[in-house]
């Protein structure tokens, strides 16, 4: 009888434990580098190459009646705020929004719209730019538009794969012209 209860103590202590350390990675750590911001040059470069994108984006979906992505706004932030960030990079710009976009459709056309299709999509969709190494966080957003606007499988190459190509291409005009930025860190 002893045994039992000392067994159960020890079994509540190491719980205990758990849940501790469990809780105390939320706290964070203390950060070790300073904040700092950009040159005012490269927040004007930061500027007019966001205003640049989108207006080419907005232009393209007017001319072709195409829907506007909202998650082309956060892929902006990345390529031209961040451009030495992995996420920017012009692989995973393009090939996460277009993964993504395409398990949207996917998802979309096997389960329709439903309490939990948006979901699912949007989940699967992560799960394949991260296995694939073309992680983008706006490709979240773009597979969870897909079902939500129950997407057609058109919308993989209009508005999707052909914006974040756009959205490149002006990356690569407008990031380069910073003396201090070079734009893409790499291709593959």
């Amino acid at each position: 009888m002893q045994e039992i209860v000392e067994s159960e103590k020890a079994e509540l202590i190491r719980k205990d434990s758990l849940f501790l350390k469990y809780i105390t990675k939320m706290k964070g750590y203390k950060r070790t580098t300073p904040l700092v911001a950009p040159a005012p040059l490269d927040v004007m470069i930061t500027w007019f190459g966001a205003f640049l994108g989108m207006m080419a984006i907005i232009l393209f979906s007017r001319r072709f009646d195409l829907p506007i992505v909202a998650s082309f706004g956060a892929s902006a932030v990345l390529i031209y705020g961040v451009p030495d960030a992995p996420l920017s990079q012009p692989r995973n710009v393009i090939f996460g929004h277009t993964l993504s976009a395409t398990v949207g459709v996917v998802t979309y056309m096997l389960f329709g719209l439903t309490w939990w299709s948006p979901a699912l999509g949007t989940a699967l969709a992560l799960i394949v730019i991260i296995l694939t190494k073309t992680t983008h966080p706006p490709g979240g957003a773009t597979a969870l538009f897909a079902v939500l606007s129950q997407a057609h499988p058109s919308y993989i190459l209009f508005p999707i794969a052909t914006g974040a190509i756009i959205l490149v291409i002006v990356g690569l005009l407008v990031n380069n012209l910073s003396p201090n930025r070079s734009y893409p860190r790499y291709w593959l």
